[in-house]
């Protein structure tokens, strides 16, 4: 029974990627690579804790949106006036019903202060260019007298350029501010330990590893070559140290980045971000070059 480690947290319970391979019979495990650190935060609660000089704000994922009820928890001792409206009337534009929850949540945690998101636009907004879109489209509805105003953009390391290019290609002024950044997991080593320390498979030398995003590969690469062999074009004999693998990617660009830029073979390739299409991928690689594969 072959195991399959999935560079990657788990992102709900039960986790759809690791429920289809289970029920396919491969030994299946997560393992975080990334994580997520605050930046900012005083540049932050400096413009959340002051009345607003904003069009608008634009929040484009939950950490974004976390970061900003961060600050409002922080500035909780402030004291505030009664008349006071710093940000229950400027609109906030999100992608997604899950980033507007968190902002609702904020609400709910902090029902008296000024500092709170009140009016969240956007969020049938499924990408960052469908709410550049919705924006535009909402720009009539916005007080004359905030025109000159720019819109905050709160965001991460490595937002792509779509929305703002869209916006400021119609002359809407942006201001951002980075709020938050991904960096490698503090705890991958100690966390794959756990992993290969419990495995319990019948042939525990055979190891699928699955690489979602080449902006992991580089962190983990060292290591998982102490642990995992990666380069040999066959299976190494088991009188090796090193665990032998099979290399898995989701997508082209993953597949192309693990091969050209850190020379890893990869022996299948999920063509969808899909767990359907990674599981046809192994089993389908697993049944025409393994003699050990999972019972169907």
């Amino acid at each position: 029974m072959p195991n399959v480690l999935l560079l990657r947290a788990p992102s709900e319970s039960p986790d759809r990627y690791e429920a289809a391979f289970s029920v396919a019979k491969y030994a299946v495990s997560s393992v975080p690579v990334l994580e997520t650190v605050f930046v900012n935060s005083k540049a932050l609660a400096d413009v959340v804790g002051s009345e607003s000089q904003y069009r608008g704000v634009i929040i484009t994922s939950g950490r974004a949106s976390e970061a900003w009820a961060t600050a409002v928890a922080n500035l909780e001792s402030e004291q505030f006036g009664s008349d006071a409206h710093f940000w229950s009337t400027t609109p906030f534009y999100v992608v997604g019903k899950s980033t507007a929850s968190v902002l609702m949540a904020i609400q709910t945690a902090h029902p008296n202060s000024p500092l709170c998101p009140v009016d969240i636009r956007g969020d049938s907004s499924g990408t960052s260019e469908q709410l550049a879109k919705f924006i535009l489209g909402d720009l009539d509805t916005l007080p004359p007298s905030s025109e000159q105003k720019p819109f905050l953009y709160l965001t991460g390391d490595k937002n792509r350029d779509t929305l703002p290019k869209i916006l400021q290609d119609a002359d809407v002024e942006l201001s951002a501010l980075q709020v938050y950044q991904t960096q490698g997991s503090s705890t991958f080593s100690d966390d794959l330990d756990v992993i290969l320390n419990s495995s319990s498979t019948q042939d525990p030398d055979i190891w699928w590893i699955v690489f979602f995003a080449p902006s992991a590969a580089e962190f983990v690469l060292p290591v998982l070559r102490r642990r995992f062999r990666l380069d040999s074009d066959i299976l190494p004999c088991f009188t090796s140290t090193l665990r032998a693998t099979r290399v898995a990617s989701i997508g082209p660009t993953t597949s192309v980045f693990l091969q050209e830029k850190l020379s890893i073979r990869v022996d299948a390739m999920a063509s969808k971000p899909a767990p359907e299409s990674l599981l046809l991928a192994i089993e389908t690689h697993d049944k025409v070059h393994c003699k050990n594969v999972a019972s169907p």
